[in-house]
């Protein structure tokens, strides 16, 4: 496992964050508690110490499911994220969004399935176009003060909202966002165009979601319904991936993988790695097998010229993945 700092924060997280979302019964493709630990053994014996979860993630299973998993490892040599933002419980309006009330009976919720005392990075999921910015960076600054945060994290918004978030806890004094959680591949790459150049200019650590482009990214583009996930995930269906130039990028993936003897799962997270921007990108996965070929893209070094050649066919796409 290679290893990196996590944006200005000091902090030392392998190359590879476990993304947790496939973990819980909100899915068809998700995994139960003890595939779940399986998984999770296997990734601290591969080296990875970053965890990334979220309250809505099969409603809280997956807080569960990992919270006990890493119940049997030393708390201390982990690095676990989750978030907040989406609603919780149907008939409670406040289980959801960025009110100081949400953010603190939440994050305490999710403390107790995770069964820790502190989270080491607390996520906004999304922008709360209805709370202040400033209430939410007070609410957030009083959690890291409390000893329940250590690091405040950010996802996928426009770089004007997270300058403007930025801004406010500069104003006020508050704890900023040390991380951006964002949409980044190499079949989607408009956050190139303002949140990354904003990101490396604050010192903010970035850590992709999707690398693989929910999958279309480590297959070829007319087997993308192949897999349980790839029928099912309706998310899947608004995303562009294969518009524009996609397919060709795709087809390039492809190209360059056999040439190499590896899988395009693991050209398109070394793609990532390339780019100095990125720390770690989020791989959530829930077979062995793939994870293990992700720690090893960590290894696998792409040429210049490689990187321009996956590059060239892009062309401009709709933003995607805000909402």
């Amino acid at each position: 496992m290679e290893y990196t700092t996590l944006g200005d924060t000091g902090v030392t997280v392998s190359q590879v964050c476990l993304g947790c979302m496939s973990f819980g019964t909100g899915r068809e493709w998700m995994m139960d508690p003890e595939e779940g630990q399986e998984m999770i053994d296997r990734a601290i014996e591969l080296g990875v110490n970053f965890f990334d979860t979220a309250n809505v993630y099969s409603n809280g299973e997956s807080e569960e499911i990992l919270g006990d998993a890493l119940s049997e490892y030393d708390r201390d040599e982990q690095v676990v994220a989750t978030k907040v933002f989406g609603q919780m419980r149907e008939d409670d309006p406040n289980s959801g969004g960025l009110s100081r009330k949400t953010i603190e009976q939440e994050l305490d919720a999710s403390l107790e399935r995770l069964g820790m005392d502190t989270v080491d990075l607390y996520q906004i999921h999304r922008w709360d176009p209805d709370t202040p910015v400033e209430t939410t960076m007070r609410a957030l600054d009083d959690a890291v003060r409390r000893g329940k945060v250590r690091y405040l994290g950010a996802s996928s918004m426009w770089a004007h909202q997270f300058a403007e978030a930025l801004h406010t806890s500069d104003r006020l004094g508050l704890e900023r966002f040390a991380t951006m959680q964002n949409h980044y591949n190499v079949l989607y790459r408009e956050e190139e165009r303002e949140m990354l150049p904003l990101c490396e200019r604050e010192g903010i650590g970035v850590i992709p979601w999707s690398p693989l482009a929910r999958g279309v990214a480590a297959r070829p583009h007319d087997e993308v319904d192949a897999t349980t996930r790839g029928e099912t995930d309706e998310f899947l269906d608004g995303m562009p991936y294969l518009d524009g130039g996609g397919e060709e990028v795709n087809e390039r993936v492809a190209e360059l993988a056999d040439e190499e003897g590896v899988s395009m799962g693991q050209i398109a997270l070394a793609w990532l790695l390339e780019k100095d921007w990125v720390d770690a990108p989020i791989v959530g996965t829930t077979s062995v097998e793939h994870l293990e070929d992700a720690v090893e893209a960590t290894e696998l070094d792409l040429s210049e010229s490689d990187v321009e050649y996956l590059e060239e066919p892009y062309e401009p796409l709709p933003v995607a993945g805000h909402e």
